[in-house]
């Protein structure tokens, strides 16, 4: 009977489990998309399903509401742009010098908002972000208006020319895969575990002996460089860093992506980053700025009707 059990509970291990499967079942399709699909639409579909995800792992997971996430992602552009235009470093050292940015500057808004929660939180990161955008904006080594352009994508490692969009597109997705695998195993961790207790119970989590601030401030650090991440390979991408990377408009944007796709869920904002770029990509030519109304409605039209957001919904679909 042991033995039957230890074989079973064996099985059990080994066993690849449906989120496995869908993991490899994506990455699959991720290793083939650019043959199919527009390349510079992956890229740009990968970018900000980063920076989804990178928000839902504070807001899903830790239950704050950040205001102030597109001060990351721009900080990061502005930052790489400055690396590799300017320094004449390669694109990977870029991402790297963006995504320490975004972390640095995560640190010093985490250790000005943490300690407020709710309304008063989101209000306080707003506040931030808005700092920054009007930096970005006076500056003159930032381009103002007129944004950071002209960066080029170089030589990866110094050998492999990024100028080659399916290159280009092999590094988004490498780096998309590096920042969801960060993001999945601090879910899946004991760390994520003591997340989710103070978004459940915050109180209660501080009488069992948590320092809550200190797992807050080192959540909104890792959103925060994830985040810039993401803000730092958008500029390769495309080769700008532009005041639309820091406007709350963009911060909004990322929780209309999250919450469209399913807060709390692992492959929601991805969803959700997908469906916002797709929708902006095709209405853009043929309704103008009518493209905002339009998400308004599907916004409210979620909230109304579809709580648990696309990737939400299905998975009670698949439990019932």
């Amino acid at each position: 009977m042991n033995t039957q059990a230890s074989h079973a509970s064996h099985g059990q291990l080994v066993k690849p489990t449906r989120s496995n499967t869908v993991f490899l079942v994506l990455f699959a399709l991720g290793l083939v998309a650019p043959f199919a699909v527009y390349p510079t639409f992956l890229m740009k579909a990968l970018c900000f399903g980063l920076f989804a995800s990178a928000f839902n792992l504070l807001l899903g997971y830790v239950g704050l509401l950040s205001f102030g996430h597109a001060a990351f992602l721009g900080v990061a552009g502005y930052v790489c742009g400055m690396m590799v235009r300017d320094a004449g470093v390669t694109p990977e050292l870029g991402i790297v010098a963006g995504t320490a940015a975004a972390a640095s500057l995560g640190w010093v808004f985490g250790k000005l908002a943490i300690r407020r929660t709710g309304i008063y939180f989101a209000m306080i990161t707003l506040a931030l972000a808005q700092m920054v955008f009007f930096l970005a904006l006076q500056m003159k080594a930032t381009g103002g208006e007129d944004g950071f352009q002209g960066v080029p994508r170089g030589h990866l490692f110094g050998l492999i020319d990024m100028n080659n969009n399916i290159a280009m597109y092999y590094l988004v997705f490498a780096v998309f895969c590096i920042g969801f695998f960060v993001i999945h195993r601090t879910i899946h961790s004991p760390f994520g575990q003591i997340l989710k207790a103070i978004r459940e119970n915050e109180p209660r989590a501080i009488s069992l002996g948590y320092d809550v601030d200190k797992f807050k401030l080192i959540a909104f650090v890792i959103s925060a460089a994830l985040a810039g991440m993401a803000g730092a390979t958008k500029t390769l991408v495309f080769q700008l860093a532009s005041l639309t990377d820091v406007h709350w408009h963009t911060s909004g944007e990322v929780v209309l992506m999250t919450l469209l796709g399913g807060l709390a869920t692992v492959f929601g904002p991805l969803a959700g980053a997908t469906v916002i770029v797709t929708l902006q990509n095709e209405l853009a030519d043929k309704v103008g700025s009518w493209v905002t109304v339009i998400m308004g409605v599907i916004f409210v039209l979620c909230v109304l009707m579809f709580r648990r957001g696309i990737v939400g919904e299905l998975q009670a679909l698949v439990k019932r």
